[in-house]
């Protein structure tokens, strides 16, 4: 069963190659991380660690028994017990249901953990694989439409118990 992990410095080549490996896939519903992005993978994972050490953003990967990351699931913004919630699933790893047990999971360290009362999350309206995840897990839509890197996308909110 795969584990949800904080994101670790040595996680960074196993996250190299999920990131590359699946490129192409998440540029169909989500934005390109670019060209840049990959040429400075390490000081960008430096940065992400530094970030998840001030308390200002959360990052975990779910990770298969062999090291091979199956997601991210990141909490960012982090702040006045409320985070932005996203999230990415290898191709290889979608409908299985694991983004929906991932995110439940993180449910659980948000209110245990990080003291979180509320998440937000936001989806592109041609992303309806991240609506469902979002859906199942008890997020409802705001009604708010916000812009996704160019792309029409939908706010979400859930309350986490207390």
């Amino acid at each position: 069963m795969p584990e949800l992990q904080r994101l670790r410095a040595d996680h960074a080549p196993a996250l190299l190659t999920f990131e590359r490996e699946n490129r192409a896939f998440f540029a169909v519903s989500i934005s390109d991380r670019g060209d840049d992005y990959f040429a400075d993978f390490a000081a960008r994972h430096e940065a992400l660690l530094a970030a998840q050490a001030a308390g200002t953003d959360h990052f975990h990967l779910l990770m298969a028994k062999d090291g091979e990351v199956l997601g991210r699931f990141n909490l960012m913004d982090v702040a006045d017990g409320a985070a932005d919630l996203g999230f990415r699933l290898a191709e290889r790893a979608t409908g299985r249901g694991l983004a929906t047990s991932a995110v439940r999971d993180l449910f659980t360290l948000c209110t245990t953990t990080y003291e979180l009362t509320t998440l937000r999350a936001s989806a592109a309206v041609a992303n309806a694989p991240s609506r469902a995840v979002l859906t199942r897990t008890g997020f409802v839509p705001t009604g708010e439409e916000v812009l996704l890197s160019g792309k029409r996308g939908l706010a979400y909110v859930r309350a986490l118990p207390t």
